[in-house]
């Protein structure tokens, strides 16, 4: 799947911006950021560094680019088939099965994304422009606050809460036993609901 960009059709260019892309998730994941310096990401992508930098202002800027890259197909996956009608239960349900879904198939962005968050880099990114990606999830809390379904307390431990479940399940070095099928992601939501939802 094409990550980077959308388009089926792809120029030279745009697959020499793809490729940067996964060698640098690839890179990341395998030596760290600090070890994953430009010439070898570029040595990766199978192009020169010269061409790296047309793409890029700096090594900084690659990365970034790279984890909000991530982001906005992590987005994409979470809300397909999104329903703003729906009830405030269903929605968050289907979310919920849909960012399983896509961290368990890749596994690989997540672990870059997650690094990315815990690393200095991190501080580099606008917190305003990536809660945009999910407005809709995060509009969808703030109904079910409004009309009572949910907890009033702030959106960060409303996604906490939800969201975190499926970073430590999704994880198969952390919770080796789990079995992922539907009945276990059902149970897993209906825990994480319980916990934000007002009985």
């Amino acid at each position: 799947m094409n990550v980077y960009l959308s388009f089926d059709m792809r120029t030279k260019c745009e697959e020499k911006q793809e490729a940067l892309f996964e060698a640098t998730v690839k890179l990341v994941n395998e030596i760290g950021f600090a070890a994953s310096s430009v010439a070898k990401i570029a040595k990766e992508a199978n192009v020169s560094a010269a061409t790296l930098y047309i793409y890029y202002k700096n090594k900084e800027d690659l990365l970034v680019s790279t984890y909000l890259a991530i982001k906005r197909h992590t987005s994409k996956a979470i809300l397909k088939d999104f329903g703003a009608r729906q009830p405030i239960r269903d929605i968050l349900e289907k979310a919920w099965f849909n960012m399983f879904r896509y961290t368990m198939e890749h596994s690989h962005y997540f672990h870059f994304a997650e690094q990315f968050t815990n690393s200095p880099y991190a501080d580099l990114i606008d917190l305003e422009e990536v809660d945009s990606y999910f407005e809709p999830i995060i509009q969808a809390l703030q109904k079910g606050i409004d009309q009572k379904i949910i907890k009033n307390v702030s959106i960060d431990i409303l996604k906490a809460f939800i969201y975190y479940p499926v970073v430590v399940l999704s994880n198969t070095r952390i919770c080796r036993d789990f079995k992922i099928c539907e009945d276990n992601m059902k149970t897993t939501f209906g825990l994480a609901w319980d916990a934000i939802s007002i009985h």
